[in-house]
């Protein structure tokens, strides 16, 4: 045990020894290892910075150089392009002075020319004079030859020329009327010939009073009733006049109102048929009368839509057709005439290859405004355009309404056709009868338009207002100036006259000489 604890202390001990000898020996190895290292950093801290010293001074000397290269370079560039710049000025100015010369020798030339047109102009204007006094002395010769001053030559010449121009004028005029009439009656006839042959239409005129039959003369008293009383509460609900008179067994029913008329007669046969005439019963006929109209009105105009095939039309429109039926002028029923009316345009319109929809349309609402002419101011063509355009009508429609009766001037094809078929359904045998009084005021306004005319000395209207006879003075109107004559007539009485159909325009003129043998 013993001898353990000594070899241990002895090895402890040897151990410290041994540090406390050591620590000293490694600390002054590593200090002279350091400064060695030391050492030698410094000198490669030095080698460094002499290197670097070294490369700096090189760059310095090859930046001094590639800067001087640089200066030589442009100072070069420089040089070339301002004697570059030189040259272009020196050949500018060459130029410039090339182009003065050569407008200065322009200048000298135009100089040279004025002066050449100056003398050709003083020797044109010499010419001139003298060319004017040949001219009067030519002219003083011509009238002292002819005898004619130069006006009277003026008027001489412009007289014959005059007369020429108006007889070819009339040769050419004739030459066309003949022409046209020639290619056009005989396809118009055939046209309008089947047109109205294939629209099958009633020639009876219709009348426009009402005469109420009655089955005896006491009724006539009853209808009047106390006082005056039923036949007061009759009028004051219709709206009618009613004429009681001594014609036997029949009543009178007058009225501007178509409409009203035809409410006033119903209710009149109701009540006679009933027997039972008082205010209070008048008052319920009347009503029952109103409602029997308002749905014959609606049937009629459903049944002249369906007749013509006419569709999309407005329900008021279709109510207006309706009220025509009991609308007359000159004794023809407008409805049947604008269901004629359209069926002849259709038929015009498929024949010359037009719009037939439209021409069918159009000629059935062409007198809409006669349905209510009655209640509205303005023409019926005034009245039936604007319930077109209120109703949406296409613009072509309006515009046949509008120029059925010229008051515009047609422009469309639909236009002309419904005119046409216009006149064909009013001019027809039977379709309306005229009044004396009015038939006589037309002769005279045919005879008084035709007679304005200078060199008519006579006219006569015959044929029933179909034709007009024109006696001219022989010596105020030649046979050149007839033709002109008879076509401005006919364009005055297109122009201010009202008529269905066609006016023949007769110009005749007559030379006689009389001379007695002694």
């Amino acid at each position: 045990m013993v001898p353990i604890l000594v070899a241990v202390l002895i090895g402890v001990v040897a151990l410290l020894l041994g540090a406390a000898i050591g620590v000293p020996l490694g600390i002054a190895r590593r200090k002279s290892a350091a400064e060695r290292e030391i050492g030698s950093a410094e000198e490669e801290a030095k080698r460094i910075i002499n290197d670097a010293i070294k490369s700096a001074e090189s760059k310095k000397r090859e930046a001094l150089v590639e800067a001087k290269e640089e200066i030589l370079k442009a100072r070069n560039e420089h040089e070339a392009e301002v004697k570059e710049r030189r040259s272009e000025l020196s050949k500018q100015e060459n130029r410039l002075q090339q182009k003065e010369e050569h407008l200065d020798k322009k200048l000298e030339n135009v100089e040279k020319k004025e002066e050449a047109i100056a003398a050709r102009t003083e020797a044109l204007e010499a010419q001139r004079v003298e060319l004017e006094e040949l001219k009067a002395q030519e002219l003083t010769e011509l009238e002292r030859i002819s005898g004619y001053t130069v006006e009277e030559a003026k008027k001489f010449l412009l007289d014959q020329l005059a007369q020429e121009v108006t007889h070819e004028a009339a040769l050419k005029v004739k030459e066309i009327e003949t022409r046209a009439k020639e290619e056009a009656d005989n396809t118009a006839k055939e046209i309008i010939s089947l047109a109205i042959q294939r629209c099958a239409a009633d020639h009876v005129a219709e009348a426009t009073v009402s005469v109420v039959p009655l089955p005896n003369d006491d009724l006539k008293g009853r209808i009047i009733g106390r006082e005056g009383r039923n036949i007061r509460t009759l009028e004051t609900m219709t709206g009618v006049d009613l004429i009681i008179d001594d014609t036997p067994e029949a009543i009178t029913v007058s009225c501007f109102d178509p409409v009203r008329r035809e409410i006033a007669r119903i209710a009149l046969e109701k009540l006679i048929q009933d027997g039972r005439i008082h205010p209070a019963r008048i008052e319920e006929m009347v009503e029952k009368a109103k409602r029997e109209v308002d749905a014959t009105i609606k049937a009629e105009g459903e049944r002249a839509v369906f007749e013509t095939n006419v569709h999309g039309l407005h329900p008021e429109l279709i109510k207006l057709l309706g009220r025509m039926k009991y609308r007359t002028s000159y004794g023809q029923n407008v409805l049947s005439h604008s269901i004629e009316v359209c069926h002849v345009a259709g038929l015009l319109a498929a024949e010359i290859g037009a719009d037939v929809t439209m021409a069918k349309r159009a000629g059935l609402l062409h007198d809409l405004g006669k349905s209510i002419d009655h209640e509205v101011e303005g023409s019926h063509v005034q009245i039936g355009v604007e319930l077109a355009r209120k109703y949406h009508e296409s613009d072509g429609v309006i515009h046949a309404i509008e120029a059925h009766h010229n008051d515009v001037e047609p422009k469309t094809i639909v236009a002309c056709l419904v005119q046409a078929a216009d006149a064909i359904s009013a001019a027809r045998p039977g379709a309306r009868r005229e009044n004396v009084e009015n038939y006589i005021k037309r002769l005279e306004k045919l005879e008084e338009v035709c007679a304005s005319f200078p060199g008519v000395d006579k006219s006569f209207a015959i044929q029933a207002g179909r034709e007009v006879r024109i006696m001219v003075a022989p010596e105020k109107v030649n046979e050149d100036q007839m033709v002109l004559l008879a076509r401005d007539i006919a364009k005055k009485i297109e122009e201010e006259l009202e008529y269905p159909g066609q006016i023949k325009v007769n110009v005749l003129r007559e030379t006689r000489v009389i001379e007695y043998a002694k």
